[in-house]
């Protein structure tokens, strides 16, 4: 790609004579003779580096910069002046200058001053594409699904990124608590600080403790230096917690401390320090019940549930499942780099009966595993794994009316009838989990008869 270089100067032959020089350098090269007709060019095409005079018949090149900068970020500007001007120097550099010269005695520098703008140049314009990626890749728009369920979840969450409210993410393993915590801060007043994330169940009780607080050199055997934990880290920006609900009890009070104070004190110190945060906190447990049973402080969930978003499980939005595969096929086709492949009904009505415990995660593992498998251009059904392939040989299974199955069966769809399918009211009224429930739907074949 060319690199386009702008040359502002009223002097047409020092202008001219800069442009043949910078042209021989393979740039493409614009030129104006004042600070209006340059801004115009600016406007009009995608400047690298603009070369300026400082004194121009409209204006002073170095007023002149603090315009270019505020408009056009990526351009660099290299000020020209016929006089050496100390004070004038100065202020083009807090101005936002790449440098700042004198024509005459400094002309063997601008080639080179070039070429080292136009890398700094090309080095901002990567890390801009890069924060996009990133920015775009936690973005709600990528959260795939159009069920109802998905859609009112990705509204709450919406609503409440903008504000400074403690999120508690609740749902089953594999769900993508994660992602919608990295959409979170992405959309939240806190975008462009740490995102720092930490799972509360990878640690023993003395290393979590650790990692989320930091210690002082000499706190324990192996601290031999001091070290910044994750609330510290997590200054200004958002800190996601996730398995809160594996955290040791005696840490808990201290997050609580936290959370409505700003204080901690890092493992071996004695001097508190000051924390300012936004917490997303994830579990796959009922917090409620744990706190009820002493399992989990109660004062800590009330603090974490000021705002509960429960992320659906992919038995709830059956509807996506379609639309989930072709993504995933399409990602793990390039990744191996086969065409993309069709995907055959059969597989699609194996995947859209089956009961997902493990959620998109499980999704993406069979789909990775399939395309891995597949020797033609069509996935069908004889690449998924064996219980998948089977499994209406186990829901179809005949039972004996005096059975416990057939009765226990019976019992299920008189209750969910009772509740018009309410899966969770189901559950609650028969006292079991709501995992548990699916498993006695895909178990039964209730799943799809008639309720």
């Amino acid at each position: 790609m060319t690199h386009k270089i702008l040359i502002i100067d009223d002097e047409e032959k020092l202008r001219s004579l800069l442009a043949r020089i910078i042209k021989s350098e393979g740039f493409d090269v614009f030129e104006a003779k004042d600070l209006k007709s340059g801004f115009k060019k600016l406007e009009q095409m995608d400047i690298d580096v603009v070369l300026c005079d400082v004194k121009l018949p409209d204006g002073n090149g170095v007023d002149f910069l603090q315009n270019i900068k505020a408009s056009f970020p990526l351009s660099e500007v290299i000020l020209l002046t016929a006089f050496g001007n100390i004070p004038d120097g100065v202020q083009a550099m807090k101005n936002g200058a790449f440098d700042y010269i004198v024509k005459g005695d400094d002309n063997d520098k601008i080639i080179p001053l070039l070429y080292k703008a136009v890398e700094k140049v090309q080095l901002q314009k990567k890390v801009q594409q890069l924060e996009k990626r990133i920015n775009d890749k936690y973005s709600f728009n990528t959260i795939i699904g159009k069920s109802k369920g998905i859609e009112q979840v990705i509204d709450l969450a919406q609503k409440v990124a903008k504000t400074d409210s403690t999120v508690l993410l609740t749902g089953e393993t594999g769900t993508g608590k994660e992602v919608f915590a990295q959409a979170i801060h992405e959309n939240s007043n806190r975008v462009g600080k740490s995102f720092v994330a930490l799972n509360c169940s990878t640690f023993s009780k003395e290393i979590l403790e650790s990692e989320l607080f930091g210690h002082k050199q000499g706190a324990f055997t192996g601290a031999l230096k001091d070290k910044k934990g994750f609330i510290e880290e997590a200054n200004g920006g958002t800190l996601f917690l996730d398995e809160i609900g594996e955290m040791p009890i005696d840490l808990q009070a201290k997050l609580l401390r936290v959370l409505e104070t700003s204080e901690y004190i890092p493992v071996g110190d004695t001097t508190p320090k000051k924390s300012n945060f936004r917490l997303i906190a994830a579990t796959n447990r009922d917090l409620k019940t744990e706190s009820d049973e002493h399992r989990f402080r109660s004062d800590l969930y009330f603090r974490l549930n000021i705002f509960e978003i429960k992320l659906p499980s992919l038995r709830e939005r059956i509807k996506d499942i379609a639309v989930l595969t072709h993504h995933f096929v399409k990602q793990f086709s390039e990744k191996t780099n086969k065409k993309t492949l069709h995907i055959a009904d059969d597989f699609l009505q194996k995947l859209e009966n089956y009961s997902w415990p493990g959620n998109i995660r499980e999704l993406k593992n069979i789909i990775e595993r399939s395309v891995i498998l597949s020797s033609g251009d069509t996935l069908t059904s004889d690449v998924l794994p064996y219980e998948m392939q089977h499994q209406a040989e186990k829901t179809t299974k005949s039972m004996s009316a005096f059975s416990m199955q057939s009765v226990e069966k019976l019992h299920i769809q008189k209750v969910l009838n009772y509740t018009k399918g309410n899966k969770a009211e189901t559950a609650r009224l028969l006292e079991i989990g709501i995992a548990t429930l699916y498993r006695k739907l895909e178990e039964y074949g209730i799943e799809n008869s008639k309720i």
